[in-house]
Formats: structure tokens, C-alpha cells, sequence
């Protein structure tokens, strides 16, 4: 066998490996997107999503300028998108369902009755994305699709792969998220720690962690063995600063929607939008990524 046809059986095998690990995230995100769209359940809808996100992860790993896979990824991003709003609706009615039956059981009628107006009303959004996931899901996934993926595979991605180091990649994501990390201390150490300033960089810092811990399970058959651990050590940040971002952007839609349109009193009105302030300001102060000063 000649050099140049050794070359080419690496690139082969290495291709071999990337339409594997595509094509599971592929069939699974049209499965569970088919199975979502029959009952909207809520682990369908998440499982949906995250595969879709993994194949995202990948594409932009393959083809960082979307030059070959434009239109691909545009498809399953806005796929995600659709998804995304299903599945964060899902998640704030849950939790305000925990913190109604909470009230209740506390005997806090007037904290009980506005939290379910809050579960209502964002049932009625949750009507409305619902329905823009049923009328476009079905476009973006499945036997629409696949004619698009199979020329994909076929065409694009043994070229693609041949030219790509994923251990690169994690290595320039976590430089990324270390100078998000440094940039959040500098915000904790001035005057500024509380500020909104601050909470958009933690929300970047999140976004970074989740970036990392999607790369290293989605490409995980081609990292080095050093990076094996990242999915968990990425996934517990993430999870640390999400529930910082949660909170905040619950209390934001609490805001949005308002006092009046939820027939609430001003004084437990005040309650509750303190009671999630406070909330808010004690996830951000105990979270162990990025430690507050004094803490």
C-alpha cells in the first residue's frame, strides 16, 4: 500500500467514525421529535432538543463558517429554537407548580392564587409555541429532511473531517471559558458585582460551560482520553449557573407579564418578586464557579 493510500484509508476510517456518531444524534433527534409532536411530552421534547444541539455542535465543529453545511444547520437551529421554547416553558411551569404547592401547603392562599395565574398564563404561551412546533417540526425533521443529510454524508463529510482536530476545538473552548471566568471575577471585585452587567457575563461563562460539555459528548469517539471527564465537569457548571440564569429570567417574566395583568395585590405582589430577588442574589453569592469575595 502507497503512502497516499494510507492517507486515504485514515480518512476514510476517520470519516466513518463522524457518520456514526452524526447519524445516532440524527435518528434520535427524528425520533423523539416524531414522539414529541404526538404528545408533547416533556422528556421527548427535551431529548429532541438535546440531540439536535449535539448534531449543531458537530456541524460547527465540521464547518465552523457554515460554508458546506449552511443549510443544514440552519434547519436544525431553528428546529432547536422551537423546541427550546416548548421545553423552557415546560421547565418554569414545573417550577412554579413546586413553589404553588409550596404556598399551599404553608397556608399562603394569596402567594398560592397568583402563582396560578402565573401556571396559567404561561400555559396559554405554552399553547401558542406549541402549536409553531407542530406546524414546523414536521418540515425540519424526518422524511423532509433526510434527501438533505444522506447528500451530506455522501458528499461533504469525508472532506470535512479529514481537515479537523476536535481536541483543538476543546482546547480553544477552554480558553474561552477562562477568560469569561477571569471577567466574571473582575466584575465580582468591583462595585458592579450585582449589576446586570455581571449576570449577562455569568450567563456567557454558562453558555461556554454548556458549549464544552456538549462538544465532549457529542465528539467524545475523537478526543484524547485528558478530555473523557469534561462532559460531567462541564455539565455541574453549567447546571451551578443555570440555576443562577433560571431564577433571574423567572423573575424577569414575572415582571413582564405584571401585577395587574395577574390580578395580584401589591402586597404579595412585593412578596413574591423580593422572595425571587433574594433568590436570585443568594445563587449568585453561594455558586462554587466563580466565588463571591468574602464568601
Amino acid at each position: 500500500m502507497t503512502d497516499l493510500q494510507v492517507v486515504k484509508e485514515r480518512q476514510i476510517s476517520k470519516a466513518r467514525q463522524w457518520e456514526l456518531a452524526l447519524n445516532k444524534l440524527y435518528i434520535n433527534f427524528c425520533d423523539y421529535s416524531k414522539d414529541a409532536l404526538e404528545a408533547f411530552g416533556d422528556e421527548d421534547i427535551h431529548q429532541a432538543r438535546v440531540n439536535c444541539r449535539k448534531l449543531l455542535t458537530l456541524l460547527s465543529i465540521l464547518d465552523p463558517e457554515h460554508l458546506v453545511t449552511a443549510d443544514l444547520y440552519s434547519t436544525f437551529k431553528q428546529a432547536q429554537k422551537r423546541l427550546g421554547k416548548v421545553r423552557d416553558a415546560d421547565v418554569l411551569i414545573e417550577s412554579f407548580k413546586d413553589r404553588h404547592h409550596q404556598a399551599k401547603e404553608a397556608g399562603e392562599a394569596k402567594t398560592a392564587k397568583l402563582l396560578k395565574a402565573v401556571i396559567r398564563h404561561q400555559k396559554v404561551k405554552r399553547k401558542k409555541y406549541r402549536k409553531k412546533l407542530a406546524a414546523g417540526l414536521p418540515k425540519l425533521s424526518g422524511q423532509a429532511l433526510n434527501g438533505q443529510w444522506e447528500a451530506f454524508l455522501s458528499r461533504d463529510l469525508e472532506g470535512l473531517a479529514a481537515k479537523k482536530d476536535v481536541n483543538v476545538v476543546m482546547r480553544e473552548l477552554e480558553v474561552a471559558f477562562e477568560q469569561k471566568k477571569k471577567a466574571c471575577k473582575t466584575l465580582f471585585k468591583g462595585p458592579e458585582a450585582e449589576s446586570k452587567e455581571s449576570f449577562d457575563a455569568l450567563h456567557e461563562l454558562r453558555i461556554a460551560a454548556k458549549e464544552l460539555r456538549y462538544t465532549a459528548s457529542a465528539a467524545s469517539f475523537a478526543l484524547s482520553q485528558k478530555f473523557h471527564a469534561h462532559e460531567d465537569i462541564y455539565k455541574e457548571i453549567q447546571e451551578q449557573l443555570g440555576i443562577i440564569n433560571d431564577k433571574r429570567v423567572w423573575l424577569e417574566i414575572l415582571q413582564s407579564i405584571g401585577r395587574e395583568e395577574l390580578g395580584a395585590g401589591r402586597k404579595v405582589w412585593t412578596e413574591l418578586t423580593d422572595s425571587l430577588s433574594a433568590e436570585v442574589l443568594e445563587a449568585l453569592h453561594h455558586n462554587e464557579v466563580v466565588q463571591f469575595p468574602g464568601n
